[in-house]
């Protein structure tokens, strides 16, 4: 996996656009800023814009060419951000260390996946929120018809609402959406999609 990004994060323009996610933009700007965690972040698209907001940033990414082209971002937007390349064996994450954490697209294999959503809770501050937005079980049959939306070519890398109200059962979601939507994010998202959208909120239930 990290020939193949490594391979498309190569390219002199940046292949899911330089604008943030449309969903992360629209609930970061209801946030409060803090510490935000992007996990699988490529080309920093989205990092960037969190730092822009006001947020103190760190990012990870398998690939080093897409650190490379994030941090080139950021440098030209004028932010910081701290982004590491990693796999998710090797992170070096503090507990309630984060009062958001972002996943966008962050299409790991299962059971890497699994392994890390289950530390999701421990990474967040209380009151911390996960932002989330990735292609679902149905959205196989939009590439059928239009291949330039991209997103995993294996159903096993897409997500379902089972899974991920298992995965996050230790935070309140808050707000939980499955459907279409249209995508406009650089040559790799481009048309209607379907998708999996929450935010997630760690609370004390005692």
């Amino acid at each position: 996996m990290k020939e193949f990004w490594d391979e498309r994060y190569k390219r002199d323009d940046y292949v899911y656009g330089k604008d943030p996610n449309d969903y992360l933009k629209a609930k970061l700007k209801e946030l409060q800023p803090g510490r935000i965690f992007f996990p699988a972040e490529g080309e920093g698209r989205n990092a960037v814009f969190a730092a822009k907001e006001g947020w103190k940033v760190s990012a990870f990414d398998i690939s080093a060419e897409g650190r490379k082209k994030a941090l080139k971002l950021a440098k030209e937007e004028g932010v910081r951000i701290n982004y590491n390349t990693s796999d998710l064996q090797h992170l070096r994450v503090k507990e309630e260390e984060f009062d958001a954490i972002a996943l966008i697209y962050a299409h790991f294999p299962p059971p890497e996946r699994k392994q890390f959503f289950s530390l999701i809770h421990q990474y967040l501050k209380e009151g911390g929120k996960v932002i989330f937005e990735g292609f679902g079980p149905k959205h196989p049959q939009y590439q059928k018809l239009n291949p330039a939306v991209g997103g995993p070519q294996e159903e096993r890398m897409l997500f379902s609402e089972i899974e991920m109200r298992e995965n996050f059962q230790e935070l309140h979601f808050v707000e939980f959406y499955e459907g279409e939507i249209e995508l406009n994010e650089g040559d790799f998202h481009k048309g209607k999609g379907w998708v999996i959208r929450f935010v997630a909120e760690k609370r004390n239930w005692n």
